[in-house]
């Protein structure tokens, strides 16, 4: 697996891109690796969409982080400021044809994960990257293999409070690692922003200004 600095962007652009003001639409851990400068101007969209609406639930993430972007944009510039970059991303499990958000208590958590147990599952992220001219959205998918699992091992992990914030009850970058066997994709994508093809995308949208 790649490291996330061989994922990052070189770092003889950062000084051209630290001129310009980039806004994430929620605080996301790999975004650190980037190496790009960044604000955090959470989303106060409700996520109200339906995932029965769309073809695939890659379209559904899309849509999702498309409205954090659109929310957070139109907010900026109510507030008189306009940023260079907006990037808005939503992660979701799907396990037969299910998408399982965040679990909403701890019951619930439980469910989630007896439901992962010795199975393999999806996780799906979209991204949108929003200059003010353009917007540029893709999703990534990673399979997740879960160990089979103690009941007793699952409720210990629900009791760490871990699963509550996190999209399918776990979290890979947590205690909730230790319940993976293997994956087959991006790790970064699991833990919410796939940073090989968002840094490959923005390298693409500044392009001209690192020739």
């Amino acid at each position: 697996m790649a490291s996330a600095r061989n994922q990052a962007i070189p770092t003889e652009h950062l000084s051209s891109l630290g001129k310009n003001s980039v806004n994430l639409c929620e605080y996301r851990v790999p975004s650190i690796s980037t190496g790009l400068p960044f604000e955090v101007c959470v989303s106060q969209y409700e996520e109200d969409l339906d995932p029965r609406k769309y073809k695939c639930p890659g379209d559904f993430v899309i849509a999702t982080a498309y409205n954090k972007v659109k929310e957070v944009s139109e907010r900026l510039i109510k507030n008189a400021s306009s940023p260079d970059l907006i990037i808005g991303a939503d992660t979701i499990v799907a396990i037969d044809g299910t998408i399982l958000g965040k679990p909403e208590n701890k019951e619930k958590a439980i469910n989630m994960l007896e439901r992962l147990s010795g199975r393999p599952h999806t996780v799906y992220t979209g991204v949108v990257l929003n200059t003010g001219s353009s917007t540029i959205k893709f999703y990534e998918s990673t399979q997740v293999y879960f160990d089979k699992l103690d009941p007793n091992v699952i409720k210990a992990y629900v009791d760490t409070g871990e699963p509550l914030d996190k999209a399918g009850g776990y979290g890979i970058q947590g205690i909730g690692g230790s319940l993976i066997e293997k994956i087959e994709g991006d790790y970064f994508n699991v833990m919410g922003l796939p940073l090989h093809r968002l840094c490959k995308q923005i390298r693409e949208i500044y392009k001209d200004r690192f020739l």
